[in-house]
């Protein structure tokens, strides 16, 4: 029986227990598909990443694969966050570069000058595509909520996310979904919120992800920003402050931004910060 080290991150926060954890095992070569889907479902967070060599170490300095406590997913945001943190402690780099199913993805960091300390991290996302979202019928009535005040539509970034828009905070704060019917979309994760100029609210529900209200959602961030700037709620270049997770006691900061325009969207940037808070070890075949 071999062991295997990990480090716990809560990421979209700088309060430790705050955030969305998310577990790193930070040597995974040798692991199989279906160990690793145990390990995931054993520390039941919203995802567990998995480090393994770069394909290509010219490209990326690592391969990740990023599992739910249910299935493995192409990309995520706040694991791949939480393991430039994690990478970028050991390392001192100030870029990682992480192979993704979706691609490679650079994640920046930025650290305090005094003691190194990595304090922000900004990823540059896989673009989003789009489009009207079959079963919003679906979606609503699971919500219990009669309207969406945006067409609902569902982007795809590696993960595929649709978004209800409610007329205010409380509307969101209140939301008591049938989290059942929810899960009966496919793999879809459903973003409700509030938007106030550049500030949002938001919640988000993955039941068919294998989470039923995840605290911070890296994934879907950066597709909000281009739904917000579409659909002219806000301007693309805009930076939008999201906050989320304050209903399951974990709140959360994210930050995003869209450029370009609808018909040619240049780039999607999502950032954050994290904290390490933990570290073990798994004895595991």
């Amino acid at each position: 029986m071999g062991e295997r080290d990990y480090m716990v991150a809560d990421v979209f926060t700088d309060v430790p227990l705050e955030g969305n954890a998310v577990a790193v095992f930070t040597d995974a070569e040798g692991l199989t598909d279906h160990t690793m889907q145990r390990l995931a479902r054993e520390l039941h967070l919203s995802e567990t990443v998995f480090v393994l060599p770069a394909p290509d170490p010219t490209e990326a300095d690592a391969h990740v694969r990023i599992f739910t406590p249910a299935l493995e997913l192409p990309f995520a945001g706040h694991p791949v966050l939480g393991t430039a943190f994690v990478l970028g402690e050991r390392s001192g780099a100030e870029t990682v570069r992480l192979q993704t199913g979706s691609g490679i993805v650079a994640i920046s960091l930025t650290r305090r000058d005094n003691d190194g300390v990595i304090t922000y991290g900004e990823m540059r996302q896989p673009l989003p595509t789009w489009k009207p979202f079959a079963r919003a019928a679906e979606v609503l009535t699971a919500l219990r909520v009669h309207r969406s005040e945006l067409p609902v539509e569902v982007y795809d970034n590696g993960v595929r996310h649709t978004y209800v828009r409610l007329a205010d905070e409380q509307a969101v704060a209140a939301l008591e979904p049938n989290l059942g019917a929810l899960g009966q979309l496919d793999a879809v994760g459903v973003s409700c919120f509030a938007a106030n100029g550049t500030t949002v609210k938001t919640r988000m529900f993955g039941p068919g992800l294998g989470v039923a209200e995840d605290p911070a959602t890296g994934s879907a961030a950066g597709p909000l920003a281009v739904h917000l700037a579409r659909h002219g709620v806000t301007s693309f270049g805009d930076r939008i402050e999201i906050r989320q997770g304050a209903e399951i006691a974990r709140p959360s900061i994210l930050s995003a931004r869209a450029e370009g325009t609808a018909d040619r969207l240049e780039a999607v940037t999502v950032g954050g910060a994290a904290v390490v808070v933990a570290q073990g070890t798994f004895r595991v075949d």
